[in-house]
């Protein structure tokens, strides 16, 4: 069975036993939600290399092992209960700048604004990053780079998130601390526990990023 089933299983016993069921998140179940914040035997997610928690299978342990299950261990992401943790600190960066401007109207048609294949290449890698919040997890300082270097890399290789480009990053960084978040000294635990395999390239450009739009605006 999966790791979220066999919580299925331990709660339906649990119940039977007048005991108050393991208050875990999840949703799809399909490894595209970021839901299933768990920190399994140390590692965000358990010890499959890009994989979440929905998509762990108890094939990955012995018979008799002990498993340890934690919950997300940050600053920003306070426990609700059990394994539950509030992850909304990651909606609001996005809504501090994680958007494009857009017409109404028709949508344009998909080859009307060329883009060359290495930008198109990299913009779908970023925008591969599910939000899980295990970079963060996993970041001895809880960082949140990852995250945010994704996002504004996404938008940031592409014509349509132009309009917004300096201000993204000035305010998605300004909210990212806001939050708590600790800062990046890349160790690089971040790329290696993603259960999407971005790339801390990522941050690297969310620096550049981030350095263009301020000297930008002094020269301003």
């Amino acid at each position: 069975m999966s790791f979220l089933e066999m919580f299925d299983v331990l709660n339906e016993r649990l119940i039977e036993e007048g005991e108050d069921p393991i208050a875990f998140d999840h949703d799809c179940r399909e490894g595209i939600c970021g839901a299933c914040s768990m920190v399994i035997d140390g590692k965000p997610h358990g010890p499959w290399a890009q994989n979440t928690t929905c998509q762990l299978h108890m094939r990955a342990f012995q018979d008799g092992d002990t498993i340890i299950v934690e919950p997300w261990r940050a600053k920003a992401f306070p426990v609700v209960k059990d394994l539950m943790v509030d992850r909304s600190a990651f909606d609001r960066v996005i809504q501090a700048g994680g958007y494009i401007s857009v017409n109404t109207g028709n949508p344009a048609d998909a080859n009307a604004i060329p883009i060359d294949k290495k930008s198109a290449d990299d913009a779908f890698a970023a925008a591969a990053c599910i939000g899980c919040g295990a970079c963060v997890a996993a970041c001895k300082n809880s960082s949140a780079m990852l995250f945010a270097g994704a996002k504004v890399s996404q938008l940031a290789l592409l014509p349509q998130g132009d309009p917004e480009r300096k201000t993204r990053v000035i305010e998605m960084v300004a909210q990212m601390d806001k939050e708590g978040f600790g800062s990046c000294t890349a160790t690089g635990a971040c790329e290696a526990t993603c259960p999407k395999g971005i790339s801390i390239t990522n941050i690297a450009r969310l620096n550049k990023e981030y350095m263009r739009a301020i000297l930008s605006s002094e020269e301003a």
